[in-house]
């Protein structure tokens, strides 16, 4: 498995990054906005960051570890967000994340990319497991895991500390005979 898929979706396409997308990545993901509601993005995001960031997929992919996927909307192919798995093979289980720029938010498309993923992750990775948290106060990260059928498994007290406070955490998780057997609830 040495090239990372394309997926599809109804109105998404969700393919590997290219270098070319790195100052849409910029644009969108260095909003304070998406910053202070992920655990990794940096703010400010500065010129570089996102060519660095694109240019650690398709080694970590070959290696088995991530499989990172821009959410581009069909037939236009614009860049909206990102989402992936970060996966330890020793375990057969993988961490979903995502992000979506915030002209596009409350759009459905992080539930629809997440589905393809999650298929993406259960049928192609084989994967036994995938799970996500999110910080408590990001209750619409939230909603896209109930979405994807994911189950409630813990409120973690002040388990991040995210520039000057610390943050709950909540986690979220489903098992490949969940996403096989209980069909996800339509948005």
């Amino acid at each position: 498995m040495n090239q990372q898929p394309t997926l599809q979706g109804e109105r998404l396409l969700l393919r590997p990054f290219e270098l070319s997308d790195a100052a849409r990545v910029q644009a969108l993901a260095g909003r304070r906005a998406i910053a202070e509601m992920t655990l990794e993005i940096p703010y400010p995001y500065e010129n570089g960051m996102a060519e660095e960031w694109i240019s650690t997929h398709q080694p970590r992919f070959e290696e088995g570890k991530l499989a990172v996927f821009a959410i581009t909307l069909r037939g236009a192919g614009e860049v909206v967000g990102a989402i992936g798995l970060t996966i330890a093979s020793r375990f057969e289980r993988a961490e979903l994340g995502y992000w979506i720029g915030t002209p596009y938010w409350n759009e459905g498309y992080c539930t629809e990319a997440g589905r393809a993923v999650l298929s993406y992750g259960f049928k192609a990775r084989g994967l036994h497991r995938v799970f996500a948290a999110h910080f408590s106060r990001n209750s619409a990260s939230g909603r896209v895991m109930q979405k994807l059928g994911m189950k409630h498994e813990g409120h973690l007290r002040q388990h991040i500390r995210k520039w000057d406070r610390f943050e709950d955490m909540d986690l979220y998780g489903i098992l490949q005979a969940e996403w096989e057997w209980i069909r996800p609830p339509q948005d």
